[in-house]
């Protein structure tokens, strides 16, 4: 159910589930009414309803769920997007069964309508909306009416969440079997609305069986990552659960290492210290939590050392480290050590000035890392590849970062992608605008060491970090501090007990 299919991957679901014995009619019938029973739930019986058909297998659905609420006692308008008769297979076949008027576009008033079903275009357009179809789009747009989507709101690409031109601004996406990735890429995630999954009867043997789909994008969720989980035994010692050095600057920068450290311990490491400049010590050693450990690193070789002692488990360099030679020069040390790293802010910004060794110094140091750029680290990190910076969505873009380093990339933002070198990708869907604050993305960075102190996979490792963040930042609401989350934290994580037991 994590599964998100492009268009094309849906396409072949669709074929798949017709060569298996389910007449493409019949899959038509039940998409469309699943629209109408998503419709039925907002408005009352002999309210008006119009309904935008367009010229494919989406005006299709849309032709079935007019038919079923006219049924159903609602006052339903139809209108389509060019000639009836050059609609063709089961579009075709189910305008056919439509016995109401036909209207053309240029006489669709959505003003007057209480409910729109935009039945448009789906997910696979893959060219800008013009015309008379953007013109109707925007007057749909500024209905006072609610608006029903099939599949994806027009305009929409259901693969990238992009829209190159005018598009429906949808309240419900009703779509089909599985996911796609623009209903949570944004802006599609917004633009969607409330998404509702309709199950149309195609079955998992026949879309992912032998010779199927092999999809590689999934939605975020502790079933994707829940059987790498740590869970510790009753013998287990500190050092077992993992020990978790964070890199820290001077006294300007106190705060942010030590939110990190504290997310490391919350989920679960079972040490943390924070190395700093000698000048900070006293500033860290007088801040709570006693928990956290500190230690001040002077010359290279004292870090060296500390990076080389056995019972390290994970490293995270980055919250306000400086971007001096110093820094330059514990970023560096850090990507020669074997030790699993995650490098997140001003670390990114020092790896950028070296974006072309990058890949071979990841390789050559053979243990996990972890990349966690914003949008404008992204840009620094790898403007200059036009690979990568101008792949079509965030989706792909994080993958192909994460290919071309050997690194997992946490590609931030209200979407955040968690990218795997191997070609695996899940988009999250957990958070809020609250978590848009100062020192967030230190807890996140936290959270990612922690995990892979205590021996998480770095791919899945990302991945629950970003979720149990979201999930942190939703329990917290407004009002939220960077503070509040590593108690978060710890409650959010122990809702996990509820996931099913691993064999």
């Amino acid at each position: 159910m994590l599964a998100l299919l492009t268009p094309r991957e849906m396409a072949q679901a669709d074929k798949a589930a017709i060569a298996a014995g389910t007449p493409g009619l019949v899959l038509m019938e039940r998409a469309g009414k699943a629209v109408a029973d998503s419709v039925s739930r907002r408005v009352r019986p002999g309210q008006r309803i119009l309904a935008l058909c367009g010229p494919g297998n989406n005006g299709g659905d849309g032709f079935v769920a007019a038919r079923l609420l006219r049924e159903r006692g609602y006052a339903v308008t139809l209108a389509l997007a060019g000639e009836r008769a050059a609609l063709a297979g089961d579009a075709a076949a189910m305008a056919a069964r439509w016995t109401g008027a036909v209207e053309p576009l240029a006489a669709a008033k959505p003003e007057e309508a209480a409910l729109i079903v935009d039945a448009l275009f789906g997910a696979g357009l893959s060219r800008p909306l013009s015309g008379e179809v953007a013109d109707l789009v925007e007057r749909v747009n500024t209905a006072d009416a609610a608006i029903v989507a099939v599949d994806v709101p027009s305009g929409l690409s259901g693969e990238t969440g992009q829209a190159q031109g005018p598009v429906v601004r949808a309240d419900e996406t009703v779509t089909f079997f599985r996911l796609k990735p623009g209903h949570l890429l944004q802006p599609g995630r917004a633009l969607c609305g409330v998404t509702t999954l309709a199950d149309i009867g195609i079955s998992e043997a026949a879309a992912f069986g032998p010779g199927g789909l092999s999809p590689a994008s999934f939605r975020n969720d502790p079933r994707l990552w829940w059987s790498a989980w740590p869970i510790h035994g009753v013998e287990t010692h500190k050092y077992q659960r993992g020990a978790v050095l964070v890199l820290a600057g001077g006294l300007a920068g106190v705060g942010a290492p030590r939110l990190s450290a504290r997310a490391a311990l919350r989920i679960g490491a079972g040490l943390a210290t924070v190395a700093c400049r000698p000048e900070a010590l006293a500033a860290h050693a007088a801040r709570g939590p006693d928990a956290l450990m500190q230690r001040a690193v002077a010359e290279p070789d004292e870090l060296d050392a500390l990076l080389a002692e056995k019972r390290l488990a994970a490293v995270l360099a980055g919250p306000a480290l400086g971007l001096d030679a110093t820094a330059r020069q514990q970023v560096m040390a850090v990507l020669r050590s074997p030790v699993p790293a995650v490098f997140d802010a001003d670390a990114l910004s020092l790896l950028a000035a070296r974006t072309g060794s990058l890949k071979r110094a990841i390789a050559k140091r053979g243990a996990l890392c972890v990349l966690t750029p914003h949008e404008g680290e992204f840009h620094r990190l790898f403007g200059g590849l036009p690979e990568i910076a101008q792949a079509t969505s965030k989706l792909e873009r994080a993958r192909r970062a994460s290919a071309y380093t050997g690194a997992v990339i946490v590609l931030k933002g209200p979407d955040t992608v968690i990218a795997d070198p191997a070609g695996e990708a899940a988009i999250n869907v957990t958070g809020s605008s609250a978590l848009a604050t100062a020192g967030s993305g230190d807890v996140l960075g936290g959270i990612i060491a922690g995990l892979l102190a205590q021996g998480m996979p770095a791919y899945e490792a990302a991945a629950a970090a970003v979720w149990l963040h979201g999930m942190a930042g939703e329990s917290c609401g407004p009002g939220l501090i960077a503070d509040d989350l590593p108690e978060a934290i710890k409650s959010v994580a122990a809702e996990l007990r509820h996931q099913p037991k691993r064999d």
